[in-house]
């Protein structure tokens, strides 16, 4: 008998955009119930980036209830305020972002001051003692010991030595793998501080120090260098993968290329937006293209050749916003605190709608329930329009199957089933 096929689950990067990530996994735990398929993850391997891996942590420490840790996150996700991610108060934004943009400006100046060098355009350290509070790390090594979990992989990006780096932890030992740039590694224990590494926006966030063989590294976003999105959740066994995107993928010009086309010279913010979208969406799509062609090939082969190839077909399924998530933020960067919206606006963040400038930064910073909630909305309606696939991806039945409640008595050996305890409500977030 064949064993059941491996599922993997890929998030990837793209800062506040990540909350579209939540509305899918609502969704699918919404079709699950669905199909009468509770507790454990449907999913065996997971893999993150950048805020991606801040959800797949989230998902992997509460891998024995799915329906918990997807409620947990929308209440996370629907509550979230910039200020529990980055300084947003006045101070704040002039200990960072305002020295930051005096140093590009005056650095020739104040250079032999080194304490007046900022390391980032905004400081994050809430978003530490917000994961400290929230994601129960220590109940991953449970998770994967009992069996809910085989593998939890998260990405990060080293200024240090230029690698592309995934730190994965699993029960027992599983080699690592190393391609060109970019390396694995397994660790007994991941932490808060992979988390932050994986998620520091180059530029936007400070770089954390991670260990690397015995030595201290630098560490930025995972999505830098991520030439191969899907790669990790592969090598670490799974047979099949749904991928959440965070950005269009199948519209020419990428994301955004409906946007009126800017006057003049691009702003710091258009210019800054631009590389983030092709850091945290161009590789997934690249790698996507790639997974396809070698399923067309190895289609192609007859059996002899397959068993002489170590490639074999990946199932994938993608689902990704089905509209612009940049005109989206600008409809809402009124609910930023007035501090960010005045930084912004001194490096180019400007306008509304249609004809807003520099929208695409703003879509990755604007930590606010009004954008994020409508990311989740999104997130929910571009998975159940997609329901038929879903339900042939999971192999659920399109209609719930009937139960009979005498027969569920007599399989209970005649005792009253009882209701499972109710997961206790998520925790409440402090500001």
């Amino acid at each position: 008998m064949d064993a059941p096929k491996k599922t993997g689950l890929i998030l990837t990067g793209g800062g506040a955009r990540a909350a579209y990530q939540v509305g899918v996994l609502a969704a699918i735990a919404q079709l699950r119930r669905d199909a009468c398929a509770t507790g454990d993850s449907p999913f065996q391997v997971i893999a993150g980036t950048s805020a991606g891996a801040i959800n797949a942590a989230t998902l992997a420490c509460q891998a024995d209830d799915f329906c918990s840790a997807v409620d947990g996150l929308m209440y996370i996700w629907q509550n979230i305020h910039v200020d529990q991610v980055y300084a947003a108060d006045s101070l704040g934004v002039i200990r960072s972002g305002a020295r930051w943009l005096t140093m590009m400006s005056l650095g020739w100046a104040l250079a032999r001051w080194r304490r007046t060098r900022p390391r980032s355009l905004l400081d994050n350290t809430p978003l530490r003692g917000l994961l400290s509070r929230w994601i129960q790390l220590d109940r991953l090594d449970e998770m994967l010991a009992q069996g809910h979990l085989e593998a939890l992989a998260v990405t990060g990006s080293s200024y240090t030595s230029g690698h592309h780096v995934t730190f994965y932890q699993t029960q027992g030992v599983r080699a690592p793998w190393v391609r060109s740039q970019r390396l694995a590694v397994q660790t007994q224990r991941l932490t808060i501080e992979h988390l932050i590494a994986s998620s520091a926006i180059p530029f936007i966030f400070p770089a954390e120090p991670l260990e690397l063989d015995g030595q201290l590294e630098w560490f930025g976003d995972g999505s830098m260098r991520q030439t191969a999105p899907i790669s990790p959740a592969v090598h670490l066994g799974a047979h099949k993968v749904l991928i959440i995107g965070a950005g269009r993928m199948h519209e020419a010009g990428g994301e955004g290329a409906q946007s009126p086309a800017p006057m003049g010279h691009p702003s710091m913010a258009q210019i800054a937006g631009h590389a983030l979208s092709n850091i945290f969406l161009d590789a997934l799509a690249v790698d996507i293209e790639r997974m396809h062609r070698i399923n067309k090939t190895l289609a192609l082969l007859n059996e002899e050749a397959l068993r002489n190839t170590p490639l074999r077909p990946l199932e994938a399924l993608v689902i990704a916003p089905s509209r612009p998530l940049d005109s989206l933020a600008t409809q809402h960067i009124g609910s930023l605190p007035p501090p960010i919206r005045a930084l912004l606006r001194s490096v180019g963040v400007s306008g509304d709608g249609a004809t807003a400038s520099g929208s695409a930064l703003l879509s990755y910073l604007l930590f606010e329930p009004a954008y994020t909630t409508e990311l989740i909305t999104l997130g929910m309606a571009d998975t159940l329009a997609r329901r038929s696939d879903i339900q042939r991806f999971f192999g659920w039945p399109a209609q719930a199957p009937q139960l009979d409640p005498a027969s569920m008595r007599k399989r209970a050996g005649g005792f009253a089933l009882q209701m499972p305890p109710q997961p206790p409500g998520p925790p409440r977030l402090v500001a």
